[in-house]
């Protein structure tokens, strides 16, 4: 986690005037109570008018909140119905993390832009397709080409005959029905596309190195050469 983001958690932690130990935040963010006590010391400093000490807590003085965030009517729209989407469409976690951004983003919006989010009607619903486990595997595949994890996958063609092969995932494409995952085979020697409801087992294969001539920007740029060979 960032510091950025890791003091915009102790600050929503010490919302309300509750009384917080450095040994609770340390736990909830996984990180040691000296790394606490740093960043609340950098709280004090940037102006926040915390008080407390080491071993008995600290509380946020009444009067004091986050600024309020600043939307336009447009973003507000975007912002839930992106978060809908998601909920809708996304993987297990992808899901839960919109509903928690909702809460979060309605929570510091000033009274006029709450209103206007609870009045977006724009709605998203699942439409159920496949194999019900590709929300999971959406979320693997998704960690494993942020992390460079190579993935042992079973896979069904469209015919259902089923290889096992072993592949570095390099994104996902979302194309309005269907998620894909964009990999490089070591099966085939070359860039794939996979429908994620044809994926029967995901597993994890051990880590890869980016090389030349397989990451994205490769891919990228072979698509590019194909269309205008065309």
């Amino acid at each position: 986690m960032r510091r950025a983001d890791r003091l915009f958690q102790i600050l929503q932690f010490l919302r309300g005037g509750r009384l917080v130990t450095a040994a609770q935040l340390a736990e909830r963010l996984e990180v040691t109570p000296r790394t606490i006590y740093r960043d609340i010391a950098h709280l004090i400093g940037s102006g926040v008018p915390l008080d407390g000490e080491a071993g008995v807590g600290y509380l946020m003085r009444d009067g004091y909140d986050l600024p309020p965030l600043m939307f336009s009517h447009d973003e507000i729209v975007a912002l839930v119905s992106a978060a809908r989407l998601m909920q809708a469409w996304g993987g297990s976690k992808m899901a839960a993390a919109a509903e928690e951004a909702l809460v979060k983003i309605d929570a510091v919006l000033p009274e006029d832009a709450r209103v206007r989010s609870g009045q977006v009607h724009v709605h998203a619903f699942e439409v159920r397709y496949g194999r019900q486990n590709w929300r999971d595997h959406l979320d693997l595949i998704e960690d494993a080409a942020e992390r460079g994890i190579r993935l042992d996958m079973s896979y069904a063609d469209a015919e259902g005959r089923s290889t096992r092969r072993i592949i570095r995932p390099l994104g996902v494409w979302f194309w309005g029905k269907v998620w894909t995952a964009i990999a490089w085979c070591e099966l085939r020697e070359a860039f794939r596309m996979f429908r994620l409801d044809r994926i029967t087992d995901l597993q994890d294969a051990g880590r890869f190195k980016p090389e030349k001539g397989k990451t994205l920007k490769d891919f990228y740029e072979a698509e590019a050469y194909r269309d205008f060979h065309q």
